[in-house]
């Protein structure tokens, strides 16, 4: 499979009752060969943007890729993944079986969840320094790794945990921090997958839409 990453995402159109999805929008239509005519602007195309981001652009953010390879090329929804942590300026901050990294590239395809809310200076001010003493600490060596119970994630959540305290605010589980942060991204991002490689194997990708409800049906399914 040839990757591509339009600069815009996907380009959805509505078309002799289908949804049409594919890299750009075509001179006619693929599921009926008839030259596209826009009646309105519920038939204008209109952009679908990749979940995923460039994480060296997120400051003071929560980065999830695969381990090996990119969302969009190698990954097959069952490899492992590997979590970091930005700073002000996007560098990652992540923790494996060699220790802590700190790293300026190897991040730009990956799921992006914000730490920090805007107009929280206080803690931006401080957000690298206690990210640097945080990882400073003798939990992250790299004897102390554990693949199953002290990993990537488990330095990340820590680290969220340790903020959280030092603004006096109730710290997080995992399966807390999972069910409500990570896992509506992580849907997001498997239907794009989805989407992605069914128009990289065939041009485009064509949904029957039988009426309003239905359209309206499909589009929750596949874009949220």
């Amino acid at each position: 499979m040839q990757p591509w990453e339009p600069a815009g995402g996907v380009v959805r159109f509505r078309h002799c009752g289908k949804l049409v999805f594919g890299p750009h929008v075509p001179a006619h239509c693929p599921a009926c060969g008839r030259h596209l005519l826009y009646r309105g602007l519920e038939q204008a195309p209109v952009s679908v943007p990749s979940p995923f981001v460039n994480g060296h652009t997120r400051r003071c953010a929560f980065l999830l890729r695969p381990t090996a390879g990119t969302f969009l090329g190698e990954y097959d929804g069952k490899s492992d993944l590997h979590v970091g942590i930005t700073s002000t300026n996007g560098l990652v901050y992540n923790y494996n079986e060699t220790g802590i990294h700190r790293v300026e590239f190897g991040w730009e395809q990956c799921i992006s969840i914000p730490l920090v809310q805007p107009g929280m200076y206080g803690l931006l001010q401080r957000w690298d320094k206690y990210l640097e003493e945080f990882s400073a600490g003798e939990a992250w060596l790299p004897h102390r790794y554990d693949e199953h119970n002290h990993n990537c994630y488990t330095y990340a959540l820590a680290f969220i945990n340790c903020v959280l305290a030092a603004q006096g605010k109730q710290q997080m589980d995992k399966n807390e921090f999972t069910e409500r942060f990570v896992i509506p991204q992580t849907r997001k991002a498997s239907k794009y997958i989805t989407l992605y490689q069914a128009i990289a194997e065939n041009c485009f990708y064509t949904v029957d839409i039988s009426d309003q409800e239905n359209d309206a049906c499909e589009e929750d399914k596949l874009l949220n």
